[in-house]
């Protein structure tokens, strides 16, 4: 079995696709290990504000199988296929990690906006932050720690997962 951490994020709808995209993953993957919900500024374009958060689970899929199955699930819940990078989302998901595997493809794998992007690492660390990170050799919650909190602003949003 192997741990994962996913990325969700969303700026269109965003409970709703939030929601959807949990939904999603468990119905995948089974039970997950949630981080707090958090609002955070969209980087990289103008744009509203995302809700991000950070899911953990075992999983016998290989990187590549994960991998599709993460964009299928986007695509299902309205992920244009040719959309920009920085551009809005109602869904995105993101592999984060696969074990401690350094990959480039089918996805970089650790991601390399970990340490870039408070709305990753600060939801990372919660759920994660006892593992290293398998190129920098830090625990996340280090990072975080580390991390210049002045640029990324981030609030928690009150969250209730699963919904009764």
């Amino acid at each position: 079995m192997a741990e994962i951490y996913i990325s969700l994020g969303s700026n269109i709808n965003r409970q709703h696709y939030i929601e959807q995209g949990l939904h999603a993953l468990t119905d995948v993957f089974g039970p997950l290990t949630l981080s707090s919900l958090f609002e955070s500024e969209a980087v990289g374009f103008a744009g509203k504000a995302f809700y991000n958060m950070v899911a953990g689970v075992s999983t016998e899929f290989t990187l590549t199988e994960v991998a599709a199955i993460l964009r299928e699930i986007e695509f299902a819940h309205g992920r244009n296929q040719d959309a920009k990078k920085f551009s809005p989302r109602t869904l995105d998901l993101d592999l984060l990690l696969y074990d401690d595997i350094i990959a480039d493809s089918p996805a970089q794998i650790p991601r390399d906006e970990i340490s870039k992007n408070a709305f990753v690492l600060c939801p990372l660390a919660e759920v994660a932050g006892h593992l290293a990170h398998p190129i920098i050799g830090q625990c996340y919650d280090k990072l975080w720690q580390q991390y210049d909190k002045s640029q990324q602003k981030l609030k928690t949003v009150a969250f209730i997962w699963p919904k009764k």
